[in-house]
């Protein structure tokens, strides 16, 4: 039974894959530096998302304007527990935050942002589940940029791939091109930090 609130990725041992989409510019220049250059920016926030068809839900697999490009960039798993241990929730969900009040000065200060939002399956149909999203501010992006990567992949052409067979309709060859996701497993102080569901 797949639990409201919980992640989903691609990890092992060491790292766990998030999933950027940016222009060709941005992307190009981070594959082949493995690390990000302007014009991306590192005086605003990014998001990044563990969720592959999230993130196709978001780009529409690569067709939106500047999403063209879907990276998959692997990044320290420490590095990932600790952008969630610095996380605040986008609004202040009574389940983790009994006082309003108190979320609202947490929020204000935040170095790192969280929400929820429904997760998406291959046709882009909303489940009854949800999906997490993670902003780091632009307090750590140097560090996210600098330390947290271990290595940045071009995932555009399987996405054109998903896409194609989506668009014929062969859903179940489409659903075998998809990265394998399992739920991550998080201790139970960080998994209250972000209204996660143990």
């Amino acid at each position: 039974m797949i639990k409201e609130f919980e992640i989903r990725a691609d990890y092992n041992r060491d790292t766990i894959v998030i999933y950027q989409a940016y222009n060709e510019t941005i992307a190009k220049s981070a594959i082949m530096n493995q690390k990000f250059s302007a014009p991306f920016s590192l005086n605003r926030m990014t998001w990044i998302k563990p969720s592959f068809l999230w993130m196709m839900e978001r780009s529409n697999y690569g067709q939106k304007p500047g999403q063209e490009c879907t990276l998959a960039v692997h990044i320290k798993r420490e590095a990932w527990e600790k952008a969630l241990s610095k996380a605040v929730l986008t609004s202040p969900e009574k389940r983790v935050y009994p006082n309003p009040g108190s979320w609202e000065k947490e929020f204000r200060k935040a170095e790192v942002h969280v929400q929820w939002d429904p997760e998406r399956n291959i046709k882009g149909s909303k489940l009854a589940y949800r999906s997490i999203q993670v902003g780091i501010s632009r307090h750590l992006i140097e560090e996210f940029n600098e330390e947290w990567i271990v290595k940045i992949e071009d995932y555009t052409p399987l996405v054109k791939k998903i896409l194609n067979f989506t668009r014929l309709g062969e859903y179940d060859k489409a659903k075998k091109l998809l990265p394998n996701e399992k739920v991550y497993p998080l201790p139970t102080e960080l998994a209250h930090t972000i209204g996660a569901t143990i």
